[in-house]
């Protein structure tokens, strides 16, 4: 007489699998579906978009290129020449198009230890920077102009 082996799940691992996807979803799924910790996230990568491409910038044309942080928003500007100190040339955004390279988003609290922060045509920066999204944080480097997520 041959035994035939049962397979299956026991009742035991079938309420054990149940009870997990319970607290996995009572946890995890309502951090997907939140807009504000969407937009707070979508915000900081976009701010740590700007500052890089802001660096990129001013190797690539070998001209000066300023970033501003304000209280829930930041703005990319140039020199009107490559010498000049005054920041008053719009950046345009380059995927849009649009007319000045500015992000902002209402509710989001940005805070710079320093602003504004210029980068040069070799890249580096004017000062070292740590730059807080809720509270996420983005570092510049001035001797080397590396920026980096916290």
């Amino acid at each position: 007489m041959l035994k035939h082996k049962q397979t299956g799940f026991t009742i035991v691992e079938l309420v054990m699998v149940i009870v997990i996807l319970g607290i996995l979803s009572a946890t995890a799924l309502p951090k997907f579906f939140d807009e504000n910790t969407f937009s707070e996230h979508a915000f900081f990568d976009d701010t740590l978009n700007a500052i890089r491409y802001a660096q990129k910038l001013a190797v690539a044309t070998g001209c000066s290129v300023q970033i501003s942080i304000a209280a829930n928003s930041y703005s990319i500007n140039r020199g009107t020449t490559c010498i000049s100190s005054v920041y008053s040339l719009d950046v345009p955004h380059p995927s849009s198009g649009a007319s000045d390279f500015t992000g902002s988003e209402s509710g989001i609290n940005v805070s710079s230890t320093s602003s504004p922060i210029i980068f040069y045509a070799l890249g580096n920066a004017s000062t070292d920077a740590t730059i807080t999204v809720v509270g996420k944080s983005i570092s510049v480097v001035a001797k080397t102009g590396f920026v980096y997520a916290l």
